[in-house]
């Protein structure tokens, strides 16, 4: 089940005169044509622009901010550069702040969504295990991780539309799978939406272990939501294959791991079997055997986005069960905070959206130039 338009609608007043109606309509009428419905959102309708042969242009950013520095610094030098350019929408990819040694207080989320609504274009936001998975540690003031992600939801995700200064209606998974302080409840961070034929969907699928690991690890809790991540991505595909959409975006948070190659950033995974090799709690292998079993039927471009391991790459992890390569796959991993070095890897990724290309997505790394610092800019 997913929100309607029904859900949510604004009261309005009957008119008395028919000329006032007809005023309405045309200013409506005006705004819709521009893409923006009265109070300044996005229509959300999919192909609301026309045929545009050169595309679109999305900003994607996660793992941020992380210090002193980057909060009164990096985060608003990265968010000046991409609203100096023609976003379509930006979506952070979750961890709104250091694991360790910073509280998941309220000025935490209120501090965040001042952010979000400085972006001039539509912003979208998932979860990340630093911002609620993470905040039963002592050292983030020993908070309860189910509230906070209940906190978030009241926060971030209270009504159909995006964050940022123009806002886009989403889809939203209002069954309630996902478990909350008091029981089920719908996962309302889970969205979609569809742009000019290229589908996009977020679902929350944080760090550590997805929940089953680190301090208080929550069992009941990732099983309801694991299920209810598994529902949306499946949905997400049947949706695009019947708009027909060129492509499909997933952004999440955590790195789950994907092949043998790189245990210093993820957990090391069998790539035909999907399993961890470690022997650790494991909260992501029947999710990654759903999405590729979506992948290869789906056949057409699928981009994977996370952040959570700090490092910017876009490549092709992602085998099937015979270990060959799947072709349409591509995993996206923004750029995160450097800690060692301050203000290091602010930096943000800009897709080029083209859904009439063959790959449909082109990526270009944003090198923010105010934070610049092994090599200042010229």
């Amino acid at each position: 089940m997913t929100m309607t338009d029904d859900r949510f609608a604004e009261n309005r007043r009957p008119s008395m005169r028919k000329r006032f109606v007809l005023a309405v309509g045309l200013c409506i009428a005006a705004a819709l044509a521009s893409g923006l419905a009265a109070d300044g959102r996005s229509s959300g309708r999919d192909d609301d622009d026309g045929d545009d042969d050169e595309g679109y242009a999305i900003g994607l950013w996660g793992d941020l901010p992380y210090s002193a520095t980057q909060i009164v610094v990096g985060v608003p030098n990265l968010i000046a550069d991409m609203n100096a350019q023609a976003l379509r929408f930006t979506v952070h990819d979750g961890d709104l702040k250091a694991g360790s040694n910073s509280p998941c207080n309220d000025a935490l989320y209120t501090q965040s969504l001042a952010y979000f609504n400085s972006l001039k274009a539509p912003a979208a936001f998932t979860p990340g295990d630093n911002d609620w998975t993470d905040c039963d540690r002592a050292s983030n003031g020993g908070f309860s991780s189910l509230e906070r992600l209940d906190h978030e939801r009241q926060i971030f995700f209270s009504t159909p539309f995006s964050l940022g200064q123009h806002r886009m209606r989403q889809e939203v998974q209002m069954t309630p799978l996902c478990l909350g302080v008091s029981g089920p409840v719908p996962c309302v961070e889970n969205r979609r939406w569809t742009v000019r034929g290229v589908t996009y969907a977020t679902l929350n699928v944080p760090g550590s272990c997805n929940n089953l690991c680190d301090t208080a690890p929550d069992p009941a809790e990732w099983l309801a939501r694991n299920h209810a991540n598994i529902v949306w991505m499946q949905e997400t595909f049947a949706d695009a294959n019947a708009r027909r959409s060129a492509a499909i975006m997933f952004i999440t948070q955590a790195n789950p791991g994907w092949d043998l190659s790189d245990g210093t950033r993820a957990p090391l995974r069998d790539p035909r079997t999907l399993a961890e090799t470690d022997g650790q709690p494991d909260g992501f292998q029947d999710y990654l055997a759903a999405l590729r079993d979506e992948v290869i039927a789906f056949r057409k471009p699928v981009a994977y986005v996370h952040g959570d391991s700090h490092y910017f790459r876009v490549d092709k992890p992602f085998l099937d069960a015979a270990g060959r390569r799947l072709e349409n796959f591509t995993r996206v991993e923004t750029f995160g905070d450097n800690q060692a070095n301050g203000n290091n890897d602010v930096h943000w990724l800009k897709v080029v959206v083209n859904p009439r290309s063959r790959e449909v997505f082109a990526y270009q790394p944003q090198i923010v130039p105010l934070n610049r610092t092994a090599v200042p800019a010229a």
